[in-house]
């Protein structure tokens, strides 16, 4: 399949967190450079964080492309994160699962080596906010966003997709203060 870079999504509101999620530390490292680092060792080339406040993401050493809807939600950055790739994959993760494993990464690229559209991982649930992105994926993902589709998972039901079952620990959510104490 070739390359694929890395996309830690850094632009949701917080509202439940209280704090900006990508800083925000899990066992004393952010949480946004813990999933890096899962992409960067599962077999990623580069990583890039999608959206976020500058001022919050780029301390953590990560390179910040700019949201272009800030606020409207994680389709937008994953049009985002397509066309910064360039033509290449692009796995796209949430920044609030910080125990994303580099096997978990390597799963989903394996999958996504098939040639699908979208490669989306599943626990005991569709989970698409880990995802690999094929760029045969960005035409439609730019229509539905400039419509002003916002729903991750119409698109994927609207795409050749491939399901990689994970465990439910790597892709358990961080989203409140309480969550950080389990």
């Amino acid at each position: 399949m070739g390359d694929v870079i890395g996309a830690v999504l850094c632009g949701g509101a917080s509202r439940r967190m209280g704090t900006p999620k990508p800083g925000v530390r899990w066992f004393g490292t952010p949480m946004a450079r813990l999933v890096a680092g899962a992409l960067t060792s599962g077999g990623c080339v580069d990583v890039v964080a999608v959206g976020g406040d500058p001022s919050v993401v780029e301390p953590l050493g990560l390179r910040l492309v700019a949201d272009e809807l800030p606020g409207e939600g994680p389709l937008p950055a994953v049009a985002v994160a397509l066309r910064h790739a360039g033509g290449a994959p692009v796995l796209v993760v949430s920044c609030d699962v910080p125990q994303l494993t580099p096997g978990t990464v390597q799963r989903l690229l394996a999958g996504a080596a098939r040639g699908h559209a979208v490669t989306v991982a599943t626990t005991d649930r569709l989970e698409p906010l880990c995802a690999v992105w094929h760029p045969m994926a960005l035409p439609l993902v730019v229509g539905v966003v400039e419509a002003g589709g916002r729903s991750i998972r119409d698109v994927i039901r609207r795409l050749d997709a491939c399901l990689v079952a994970v465990p439910l620990a790597d892709l358990r959510n961080v989203n409140t203060p309480d969550d950080l104490a389990d």
